[in-house]
């Protein structure tokens, strides 16, 4: 059975969350065209959750409220995979590493016969918009906009964390998608909080899963 890494206890009113402090700050980056142009942003104060969402916080809202997520529907039924393939390949195409895979959901991320049992401290995956914002309104929260992320991910830092940096989060080490030599000490996805916080105690800032936030991906020029 998977361990979870031992986190800071939780406790008052906004147990689990940090509150970010205002400011502005220099947005984006140059380390890939999508991340430009870097503009000057500023953010009121807010509160934000310290780590993603775990298996066990989003199957405590199901178990409350009865929540069919969108890829356990019968128009949907399935979700995207993460596939490691072999040999060369096609970097210009996701569909290289990610495909749909029929039956796969949040209780089954890798599909039919994988399951999440012993992993209640491992982010939640298979989960859309649509589902995350209903997880949002349960617990009386919402979704961070991309500026209100990148602030918190930033921590007060004056460029972006570093994207490689295995001990700040659970990154792929190795050649991208064939190889991943688990420096870090995890292949795929790791319990939250098994790495350093940043100055702001938000763990996982960069790596281990992607994140939703409610902005719209507009794309820059």
């Amino acid at each position: 059975m998977a361990q979870a890494c031992p986190l800071p206890p939780a406790t008052g009113a906004k147990a689990g969350m940090v509150l970010v402090p205002a400011g502005s700050f220099q947005m984006g980056d140059t380390l890939y065209p999508e991340e430009g142009p870097v503009r000057e942003v500023s953010v009121g104060a807010f509160w934000i959750d310290r780590t993603e969402v775990t298996n066990s916080e989003f199957a405590a809202f199901v178990d409350a409220t009865g929540y069919v997520t969108t890829a356990e529907r019968p128009e949907q039924k399935g979700a995207a995979v993460f596939v490691m393939p072999s040999g060369s390949v096609d970097l210009s195409s996701i569909s290289t590493w990610w495909r749909y895979a029929e039956g796969a959901n949040w209780r089954q991320p890798g599909g039919p016969g994988t399951s999440i049992e012993g992993r209640d401290s491992y982010p939640v995956v298979a989960v859309t918009l649509e589902d995350a914002e209903a997880y949002a309104r349960w617990k009386g929260r919402r979704l961070p906009t991309e500026e209100e992320w990148e602030r918190a991910a930033r921590a007060g830092a004056a460029r972006p964390p570093d994207h490689g940096q295995p001990r700040s989060a659970n990154t792929w080490q190795g050649v991208f998608p064939v190889i991943d030599t688990s420096e870090d000490g995890y292949q795929g996805m790791s319990p939250v909080g098994c790495f350093k916080p940043n100055a702001y105690g938000l763990f996982d800032m960069v790596g281990n899963v992607w994140e939703m936030t409610a902005t719209t991906y507009q794309g820059h020029t």
